[in-house]
């Protein structure tokens, strides 16, 4: 069977998802996009589909009909919410919302692609986790569905290795996203700390995620598996982590 260059990622029409989805195609993939809102302009071989990945049906309509098309064989879970909360605050509301993005829908879409990438005996799949899966203040529900994520990525290496399928997770520090710099300003004292406690001394940027998720995605990455990609500019070696 001949492996094509389509690859699915969710969550890719802004911040990380977009610098992965252009990656990508500038890789000579074609990318389908399962985000809720379309991106600002499409890429030259990029399809947008719209959806609700909290919604456990619409997840169970929208993939066979996408499979029934053509195989899909690499897969990057990027979607993801946040929600940030002391235990104290954190409600079953905050628990479910982010559980749902960020766990699950990730074993819905690699449960629906697994076949295929089992009778290819060729797969990619790489999902974004989170510096935070180690441990992050206000982060209850976010840092355990990314360490569940982690957990996932590790099983699912196992269970898969003998069919030629890779399954990998990236795990980015501070990224320099709209979303992150709305919230950071570069002189806010809050901002200046985070920068002061990464090692090489600089935000990460979306394209540096992409860079790493790419390497993963390659035919040639066929006896990487099982691992923790940690883009988080050094903040995750040794003292650095505690400060």
């Amino acid at each position: 069977m001949n492996i094509n260059n389509l690859v699915l990622i969710t969550g890719a029409s802004q911040g990380i998802g977009r610098a992965i989805a252009t990656r990508a195609t500038e890789d000579g993939y074609r990318v389908i996009n399962l985000d809720q809102k379309a991106p600002k302009t499409l890429l030259k071989d990029e399809v947008f589909h719209p959806i609700d990945l909290t919604d456990v049906k619409a997840i169970d309509n929208l993939i066979p009909q996408l499979l029934a098309r053509q195989p899909i064989v690499r897969l990057v879970n990027n979607a993801g919410i946040i929600r940030p909360a002391a235990l104290e605050q954190t409600t079953v509301d905050d628990f479910d919302a982010v559980m749902a993005i960020n766990l699950r829908a990730p074993m819905l879409l690699t449960q629906h692609l697994f076949p295929g990438m089992r009778k290819a005996k060729f797969g990619r799949i790489v999902s974004i986790a989170s510096r935070a899966a180690l441990g992050k203040e206000e982060r209850t529900v976010y840092a355990g569905s990314k360490a569940g994520l982690i957990g996932m990525t590790k099983t699912w290496a196992l269970e898969m290795a003998q069919y030629g399928i890779t399954v990998n997770a990236i795990g980015p520090g501070p990224i320099a996203t709209e979303l992150f710099t709305s919230g950071n300003p570069p002189d806010a004292p809050k901002t200046i700390k985070i920068l002061q406690s990464i090692p090489v001394q600089r935000m990460g940027q979306p394209e540096d995620v992409a860079h790493a998720v790419a390497s993963l995605l390659d035919d040639r990455a066929g006896f990487i598996t099982g691992q923790i990609h940690y883009v988080c500019g050094g903040m995750t070696v040794g003292l650095s982590n505690a400060q």
